[in-house]
């Protein structure tokens, strides 16, 4: 069962998204099912329409392919339905991109480098003025 939040993220990620299964005057049936069992084991998130010819709503349609399929219901707008399915296999790929280490460059990271490097000569710096502030105010004090 998703949570608002995550049908409201699932809502935005469709908007983008082409149909992919379509729903005819056959109604939902076994290779229709097959397919959106396919495709989401593939797509996590799919987009489907019904026809006019069919006699479903989108709704009927959408609730009777997340039954058979084992998905969750997003959305369903006149003809168009989204559904959802987690997959082991788009979460495995979305790690295998989060892992791909970073390209660096070289120029900017020189520049940053010796950003850093003078940052901390000018903190060393003012920190020594102002030990040496302080410890003139403590024998300028001694000596009165």
């Amino acid at each position: 069962m998703l949570t608002s939040k995550q049908r409201a993220e699932l809502r935005a990620r469709a908007n983008q998204l082409p149909v992919l299964l379509t729903v005819g005057k056959g109604g939902v049936s076994g290779s229709l099912i097959a397919e959106a069992d396919t495709v989401l084991t593939a797509k996590e998130l799919v987009k489907g329409q019904v026809l006019e010819s069919a006699l479903l709503t989108a709704r009927e349609a959408c609730d009777a392919i997340c039954e058979a399929t084992g998905a969750d219901g997003v959305q369903t707008v006149g003809s168009k339905f989204v559904i959802y399915r987690f997959s082991q296999k788009c979460e495995d790929e979305r790690k295998a991109m989060a892992v791909r280490p970073k390209r660096v460059n070289p120029v900017r990271a020189g520049a940053q480098a010796r950003r850093r490097k003078a940052k901390e000569e000018r903190e060393a710096r003012n920190a020594y003025f102002k030990q040496a502030a302080i410890q003139a105010a403590i024998d300028k004090k001694k000596d009165r």
